[in-house]
């Protein structure tokens, strides 16, 4: 079943829609109207409508969804049916784009969303958008004696928390807490990825646990916020990285229960990992599954195998070409990323006394050649490390341009061998064309640029000249010794800045939000989002009721335009708030909470601000 999904430009066209209306009289707003025996809902007249209501269908849309309009004819055959039932049901409609109150409140995201609602609580519709099954369903559900099915997640306590996870293969596990927002926003997907999965053979359970009520399984497994999710394998704990919506839940557990190395039955598939190869190649040799070694390759696998693709084999063939005994772990490079300057192996022996977390570091410190190749596909995952020095030019390792790529990527490994303390990489040109625009060097008219990100955000571009290993050693050098200055995407700095709510650019964010001695309320914005137009007024509002503490700055910055000058100010989405605390500037306080009026931002900054002082600046 299709379903149309809006997009942040779409709701920020949408609200600078609403906001033209604004001044427009809304007493009409209480009066339900009909179309084709449909009534026609919104933020005002909801509750009133289905207060003495026992059911009630409901379709949430949007005006320009090609799904929406396609099911309006099926919709209305639907309304006339329920308007001849005994008793009559009522058949309503929607416009989410409009009515964002109702949509934020029944959870819509796509359209159209079907939901029953059975005295005032929201029922899922989620058969097939035909007039049979959904009526059938309506019908179903305003029953006098229906109640909604039970749970399939399973609800587990200190009392029947260990006797379950041990038991499970794979057991997905939700420590939440009951007032927390975004728990309640989890629990449906939840449920439902927890029916979907209880369908499977053998079936994946999901649970979850009341972390405020049952503090000492919280703390057993470090739950520090709301919702954690852990996944556990006979009892062993593992983190959750995956989506939190029904199919993404459903997808990841699925994969998740897999095993999480591959066996490789012949000697061809190393060879051609090593010829064909993309990524670091990882092989452990065992004699058998019941290999102790085996065991603990398994558990260090599963704790990596996100982000890595583990191997093994039983075969004596693969361990002679590997030229090792079984009970060890072999790290090798494709032949593309090999050099003379590092070995072509990194061999582990596993012992009896080997833990899981030693096997994990192993291949940890082993990943990355000493240059690789940085791509969108892997940088997150490859190329987090900092400082990170990469050369950008036409990266190709396609038989016809191999030879050149590996020309300047040779010079690189000239460089990068006395310099182990850095990571580098080559990265294509046209693949970074916006991070290499940023560093000022899309212009340079040279063949190879080069720059270093480092941590913090800092980013700094080699001066563009005929580029060579002695070149890039003299600029990696200047970086060593703290000679560079950093590049910084940047608006003019404002001549005149003392107004309620201060302006920062790319070149004055460390000076004003990273001051040590003043807190700062930070907000993150784009010109063109609806939401940021929305929250200008309030903002605005917001800096003059502190204006008159010395100790506090209201603070915005358009980061379209300009760079954020430290990574730990993580920009998302727009607005994105942040309080940066006196004192404590690697560690921000993101503004989670949905209602960005006056009384709630006020509220957030008095809850987290070190010190009001109420004496007024000087003039």
């Amino acid at each position: 079943m299709r379903t149309c999904y809006s997009s942040k430009k779409e709701d920020a066209i949408e609200e600078e829609d609403e906001e033209e209306e604004e001044d427009e009289d809304d007493g009409d707003d209480l009066e339900v109207k009909e179309e084709n025996g449909v009534s026609v809902l919104n933020d005002a007249n909801f509750d009133n409508f289905v207060a003495d209501k026992d059911t009630v269908l409901l379709e949430f849309y949007a005006p320009w969804c090609g799904h929406c309009k396609q099911f309006a004819p099926e919709y209305e055959k639907i309304a006339t049916t329920l308007r001849e039932n005994d008793p009559p049901i009522a058949v309503a409609k929607i416009d989410a784009t409009s009515e964002s109150a109702l949509a934020s409140r029944f959870d819509v995201s796509g359209y159209p969303t079907i939901k029953i609602l059975k005295k005032g609580q929201a029922v899922d519709y989620e058969g097939s958008r035909t007039q049979e099954e959904i009526v059938a369903k309506v019908k179903e559900i305003s029953q006098p004696n229906w109640t909604p099915p039970p749970e399939v997640t399973l609800v587990l306590t200190k009392d029947n928390f260990d006797e379950v996870v041990n038991d499970s293969g794979i057991i997905l596990v939700e420590f939440y807490a009951p007032w927390c927002g975004h728990c309640k926003k989890l629990a449906p997907e939840y449920e439902k990825a927890a029916k979907e999965l209880s369908k499977r053979s053998p079936p994946i359970p999901l649970a979850k646990v009341d972390a405020t009520a049952e503090t000492d399984l919280a703390k057993r497994f470090d739950v520090s916020g709301y919702p954690t999710l852990k996944i556990f394998r006979k009892g062993k704990p593992f983190d959750y990285n995956g989506p939190r919506e029904k199919y993404g839940i459903v997808d990841y557990m699925i994969e998740q229960s897999g095993p999480p190395s591959k066996q490789v039955l012949a000697l061809k598939q190393v060879q051609e990992f090593l010829k064909d190869g993309d990524d670091v190649i990882i092989v452990g040799v065992f004699k058998a599954e019941s290999d102790p070694a085996y065991q603990r390759y398994q558990d260090a696998a599963n704790h990596l195998r996100e982000d890595y693709k583990f191997h093994h084999t039983f075969h004596t063939e693969i361990a002679k070409f590997l030229k090792v005994s079984p009970g060890k772990l072999v790290i090798m490079q494709p032949e593309k990323f090999q050099s003379k300057y590092e070995p072509k192996s990194h061999v582990m022996d596993i012992q009896d006394s080997t833990e899981s977390s030693a096997i994990k570091e192993h291949v940890l410190r082993h990943t990355l050649p000493l240059v690789g190749h940085r791509k969108s596909s892997n940088e997150a995952k490859r190329y987090s490390q900092r400082p990170l020095v990469v050369v950008y030019y036409g990266v190709d390792f396609s038989f016809d341009y191999r030879v050149a790529t590996q020309f300047w990527r040779n010079k690189v490994l000239e460089v990068a061998k006395d310099f182990p303390e850095y990571t580098f990489a080559v990265a294509d040109e046209d693949d970074f064309a916006t991070e290499v625009k940023d560093l000022g060097l899309s212009e340079s008219g040279e063949e190879v640029n080069a720059a270093i990100l480092d941590e913090g955000g800092r980013r700094f571009a080699m001066e563009p000249d005929d580029f060579d290993a002695d070149a890039l050693r003299a600029f990696v050098s200047a970086f060593k010794k703290g000679k560079l200055k950093p590049v910084v995407k940047s608006q003019p700095v404002p001549k005149n800045n003392k107004g309620p709510v201060k302006v920062v650019v790319g070149k004055t964010f460390d000076s004003i939000v990273m001051d040590p001695k003043k807190d700062v309320l930070i907000e993150f914005y784009a010109p063109w989002c609806g939401h940021c137009k929305q929250l200008e007024p309030v903002y605005t509002a917001l800096g003059k009721k502190y204006k008159g503490h010395k100790n506090l700055v209201i603070a915005k910055m358009d980061a379209t335009a300009n760079d954020v000058t430290n990574d730990r100010y993580k920009v998302e989405g727009f607005p994105t708030i942040y309080f940066s605390p006196s004192g404590d500037k690697k560690n921000p306080i993101k503004f989670e909470d949905g209602n960005r009026d006056l009384d709630h931002l006020s509220k957030f900054i008095e809850e987290h601000a070190t010190e009001l002082s109420r004496a007024r600046e000087e003039l």
